[in-house]
């Protein structure tokens, strides 16, 4: 079965829609929500995910896809066969939301490991570098991304999901991803129980420390609340945007590699083997001499704080 990959459309969609948000804050008051140098910063980096996005879907996420799904799913007597005794998946509906709902169980975990493993997070901060939430934010990616994320999900092709379907599914997560990047899309009631929505995202590209690493879901949010990553927005607290090391440039290649650089920096501080590999594979802000603290130490300080003293203005440590 041949299927148009919904991205095609997506470059045209993503400029007509951040065009319409720029228009609609300069008319309601809020010329703020755009920053040129920002959002010119968060473009190029979009253009060179589009120009090197099909390159690498080429000579990775193809290959990778179609060698788990030909190694997995082989054909026996004429019928394509998964290992495991079944018929492999074919086009029906029903397939599609299936392999939909296991795109967002890969995304949740693929995103999560994104925040929770330092060398990942060195790619994936450039996303949320920015200290701006618009839909311009929603293109800056980090290109290195590209050359990992195959391997979150090349299970699904393993397990006889078509390699076109999955695929498909990518392009409708990276449909929903974008259009979450916007703070005018209120709480919407109902459509919150289920749904990874726009006021969640927000949380998601908090600082605030109590925000940290919450919603990593993609279109849904069961996956936050089975696994305890949930967090609502709290209209009485005022949302920081940003991370906590923002890179402080505007130029792309320096958003691209900060973290990299900081790595190599903290990599340096101990000659032991066991804590330069932390320094690599371990949480951000995990240091060996406790001089910075990861999210989850900063998230205990904070509540413990906040049980003790909760008048007194939470002081980050890091």
């Amino acid at each position: 079965m041949d299927l148009t990959n919904p991205l095609i459309y997506g470059v045209p969609c993503f400029i007509a829609l951040i065009l319409l948000e720029i228009t609609y804050s300069h008319t309601h008051g809020d010329e703020d929500l755009y920053v040129w140098k920002d959002l010119m910063a968060s473009g190029a980096m979009g253009i060179g995910s589009a120009i090197l996005g099909p390159l690498i879907k080429l000579t990775v996420l193809i290959v990778v896809f179609n060698f788990a799904y030909e190694l997995f799913n082989p054909m026996v007597d004429g019928v394509r066969m998964n290992i495991m005794g079944y018929k492999s998946f074919g086009y029906e509906w029903y397939i599609f939301l299936l392999c939909q709902l296991a795109d967002d169980f890969t995304y949740y975990w693929f995103h999560r490991a994104n925040h929770e493993i330092r060398v990942l997070w060195a790619a994936h901060i450039v996303h949320h570098s920015s200290d701006h939430f618009n839909l311009g934010t929603a293109i800056r990616n980090g290109w290195f991304t590209l050359l990992y994320k195959p391997f979150f999900y090349m299970w699904m092709p393993a397990v006889g999901f078509p390699v076109e379907v999955v695929i498909f599914a990518l392009a409708i997560e990276s449909f929903w991803q974008f259009q979450l990047h916007s703070k005018y899309v209120p709480k919407m009631g109902w459509i919150e129980k289920i749904f990874n929505t726009h006021t969640m995202h927000q949380v998601h590209h908090s600082q605030n420390v109590e925000y940290l690493d919450k919603n990593h879901g993609g279109f849904l949010n069961i996956f936050d609340k089975i696994f305890g990553t949930w967090k609502e927005l709290d209209d009485d607290i005022e949302v920081k945007f940003g991370v906590i090391h923002a890179p402080e440039s505007y130029n792309p290649i320096v958003i691209l590699t900060h973290e990299y650089k900081d790595i190599w920096n903290d990599m340096k501080k101990s000659p032991k083997i066991w804590h330069k590999l932390m320094y690599i594979f371990g949480p951000p802000g995990w240091s060996h001499d406790g001089s910075t603290m990861t999210v989850r130490q900063q998230q205990r300080l904070f509540k413990k704080q906040k049980t003790q003293n909760p008048e007194v203005a939470f002081e980050r440590p890091n």
